[in-house]
């Protein structure tokens, strides 16, 4: 996928792999899957939630896949939403979706850098949404709150935009970052101007 401009500078864009004809990549780009192609895939292939995310995007998001044969790593760009710390900020992302996908979650990934309660300092994203059933590493979600296969890729996206404006400083994603939320919300808010502004490369 091509978006329509670059990621911004003093950010790491996704890392794409090169596949070789015929094979697709998925986890990472020293995995590599042949053979038949899973049904969900071809699916997707001509489905009409890529092509809506792609020419139709909610606000403040763009996404798609990385490229016609890479369908298991899609890259995005979320916007910092208004009013929040982290306004004006273009934060791009990479999705990673397992072959058994939509019965277990993609993986989800900045790959620049961040600072919030429910980013790890890596990068993933922790959120109820991205946790298979029975998987919750910090101990409070409840099974409604997390991935099942009627979920959508925009309803997570769009779940990444909430969580920007209103973090949840229960998650233990990143310790320094929730502490600083709930003691000092004034040197948090400084660190999250920082980071908008290596988004945009200033």
């Amino acid at each position: 996928m091509v978006f329509p401009h670059r990621a911004p500078s003093g950010c790491s864009p996704p890392q794409q792999g090169q596949c070789p004809a015929g094979a697709l990549s998925f986890g990472g780009p020293d995995e590599r899957v042949e053979g038949p192609v899973p049904s969900w895939l071809e699916a997707v292939r001509g489905s009409p939630l890529v092509e809506e995310l792609t020419l139709n995007p909610p606000e403040g998001i763009v996404a798609g896949p990385m490229n016609e044969e890479n369908f298991f790593e899609w890259e995005a760009l979320i916007m910092g939403p208004e009013d929040t710390c982290f306004e004006f900020g273009v934060f791009p992302a990479v999705l990673s979706f397992p072959l058994d996908y939509p019965l277990s979650p993609p993986k989800m990934r900045f790959t620049c850098e961040m600072f919030h309660p429910n980013i790890y300092p890596d990068g993933r994203v922790c959120i109820s949404i991205l946790h298979a059933p029975g998987d919750d590493p910090m101990g409070y979600e409840s099974s409604a709150e997390r991935w099942s296969p009627v979920q959508s890729v925009e309803k997570i996206l769009l779940s990444v935009v909430s969580m920007l404006a209103e973090p949840n400083d229960e998650s233990g994603a990143n310790v320094d970052a929730s502490k600083m939320w709930r003691d000092d919300r004034e040197q948090f808010y400084k660190i999250a101007k920082q980071i908008v502004q290596k988004s945009l490369g200033l």
